[in-house]
């Protein structure tokens, strides 16, 4: 019969403890919100004076305070956007250097095809003449000087 009325009191104790917490969360929970409502109705009144509005209310030094804040967001804004800028230039002459070299590389293939074709058809000329002549020729293509070179064989 103990154990029963030991159950019994401890089963409402835990009864009376949920139905208390609920009551308290809410209440604390109530606190909080009116806390955060404060918060946010003095961000919007900030912001409204940022943006030009609701100045009248504004002391000659909030106004102060406010262009220095202004001003050290511009600086913010364009420190920002230099740096971009100067990524983007960067990126550009990278892009643009190696589609140069592409150009070059290229450039040299047709050329060299070029040549080729030319060789070809002199070789094929000369062949239609009944000689039968093999030559291996060296042919240099490119300003005086550079390393470029291409290898012809007819």
């Amino acid at each position: 019969m103990q154990d029963t009325i030991n159950r019994y009191m401890t089963y409402s104790k835990n009864i009376n403890i949920e139905k208390r917490m609920p009551d308290q969360n809410a209440q604390q929970w109530k606190l909080e919100v009116a806390a955060m409502a404060q918060k946010v109705e003095l961000l919007e009144g900030y912001k409204r004076k940022l943006l030009g509005e609701s100045l009248g209310s504004c002391s000659m030094f909030e106004l102060h305070e406010m262009e220095s804040q202004l001003e050290k967001s511009l600086r913010n804004i364009r420190g920002r956007k230099y740096h971009m800028l100067v990524e983007q230039i960067a990126e550009l002459r990278d892009r643009e250097r190696t589609l140069t070299e592409e150009n070059f590389v290229l450039r040299n293939k047709a050329e060299c095809s070029l040549q080729l074709n030319e060789n070809r058809e002199t070789v094929e000329n000369d062949v239609n003449d009944g000689e039968d002549i093999e030559v291996e020729t060296e042919l240099f293509i490119g300003r005086p000087g550079s390393r470029r070179q291409c290898k012809i064989n007819a």
